[in-house]
């Protein structure tokens, strides 16, 4: 078997591993090692240039934002801000068809710019709103879908996690790719509020107006929830994404800021316990360790992919397809896509990425762009059954809401998803315009 041929049967065996359920990670290595040690040329470089790759990956700057920007987010989550919002625009738009998904819709999207973790927006939007829609009537699905839709934007929005890996993967600058993804997360914001509101206009049923009694509250108490539950979120976003954007801090900077400034805020709003502190550094240890480690197995087995030279056939492969340039990136989306079913974002990111990467830059496509469409593709991972994480997070906190109800919520509101990312598709623009007006 030639080399070549080989790298592809490393790379079906990945897959089928992915599938079976093996752990990622340790399959990465173990097929990095074997298919390496038999198949590479005697005296190769390839396994010391893992390692020296894996400890320049380790010493990588701007991957400590990842840790900062998931203490960060598992903080703010705690402090209580996402439960006066909600509430105050419950109170508020309690007189519209459809309040509660505009609620939900509203915070999820200020919030996504808070917390770019996606487990702890759905478990949280779901305890908090959850009950409410099931008392008011509100149809399961829909209610599902808003909520899973709504919370899986803080992968989007930046800063985002997913983000501050992505950027160093394709070679780009994180601040661009955060620039670049602002539009399209609200234009998907928008997306899910119209669907969600249209329909509420047109069968109210769907989300009735709720009763005057659980909205009859001065209109003091309205302000100064509303003020309590956003005007310090406000604060804290300008001051970590704002600096970032204006170039005031680089992402470490900023996410060491926003770090502080979380602990600060849940001082401020009596919520910081020690069960609550250790808690969130327990899970951004988990968190962070998963993603790093990934990174490094990937780079393993990227390293003896690329150097059997299999990478190079997938992409002569595909460029010798007669559907064109354009052709060839909807195929690229179509895999991405289908990868996201049974796959999550990290392992997509750091094994097939750089797999592609010689096309895309073959192609000469704008990598800002090709970054944000590889973004808001991902984002479909979480809304696509029967492996989407957010069904079994919201499954968690609503017993009551069948898993029928919360996929066919879920597929309404991928539906939308697929037409943002055709939207970005064919209007590069939507991406390319803020950081062009911000960097030149």
């Amino acid at each position: 078997m030639s080399a070549e041929t080989s790298g592809l049967v490393m790379l079906v065996a990945l897959i089928f591993g992915i599938f079976v359920g093996f752990p990622i990670a340790f399959t990465l290595i173990i097929l990095a090692v074997f298919f390496g040690f038999f198949w590479l040329e005697p005296g190769s470089i390839v396994f010391p240039l893992m390692y020296f790759q894996a400890i320049g990956l380790m010493k990588e700057e701007v991957l400590a934002a990842v840790p900062l920007f998931v203490f960060m987010g598992l903080l703010l989550q705690g402090a209580g801000l996402m439960e006066r919002l909600f509430r105050s625009f419950q109170l508020i738009l309690g007189g519209l068809a459809g309040s509660l998904y505009l609620g939900v819709l509203l915070t999820a999207t200020l919030f996504a710019a808070a917390t770019g973790i996606i487990g702890a927006s759905v478990t949280v939007m779901g305890i908090m709103a959850g009950p409410t829609m099931r008392r008011s009537g509100y149809s399961a699905s829909m209610s599902a879908g808003v909520i899973t839709a709504g919370g899986t934007l803080g992968i989007l929005i930046p800063p985002s996690v997913m983000l501050v890996v992505l950027a160093p993967v394709l070679g780009i600058s994180i601040v661009r790719l955060f620039a670049a993804c602002i539009v399209p997360g609200l234009m998907l914001a928008g997306l899910y509020t119209a669907y969600a509101m249209t329909r509420s206009f047109l069968k109210p049923e769907l989300g009735p107006v709720l009763p005057a009694e659980e909205r009859n509250v001065s209109v003091l108490y309205k302000a100064q929830e509303f003020f309590f539950g956003l005007v310090p979120l406000a604060v804290l976003i300008g001051a970590a994404l704002g600096s970032i954007l204006f170039g005031l801090a680089t992402p470490t900077e900023a996410s060491s800021m926003g770090a502080f400034g979380a602990i600060l805020l849940t001082l401020a709003y009596r919520r910081l316990t020690w069960p609550i502190f250790v808690e969130a550094i327990r899970q951004t240890l988990v968190l962070s360790g998963l993603v790093l480690y990934l990174a490094v197995a990937a780079l393993m087995f990227g390293a003896v992919f690329s150097s059997l030279g299999s990478a190079a056939v997938i992409t002569d492969a595909l460029l010798a397809v007669p559907t064109g340039s354009f052709g060839i990136l909807l195929i690229l989306m179509a895999v991405i896509f289908l990868l996201g079913w049974p796959m999550e974002w990290p392992a997509i990111i750091f094994i097939f990425i750089p797999i592609f990467m010689p096309l895309i830059l073959e192609m000469e496509y704008d990598l800002v762009w090709f970054g944000t469409l590889v973004a808001v593709n991902l984002q479909t991972a979480f809304l696509s059954p029967p492996v989407a994480v957010a069904a079994y997070y919201l499954k968690g906190v609503v017993p009551e809401w069948s898993m029928a109800d919360i996929y066919w919520g879920m597929l309404q509101f991928m539906a939308l998803q697929v037409v943002g990312l055709l939207l970005l598709l064919f209007f590069p623009q939507l991406a390319l315009w803020l950081p062009r007006v911000l960097f030149g």
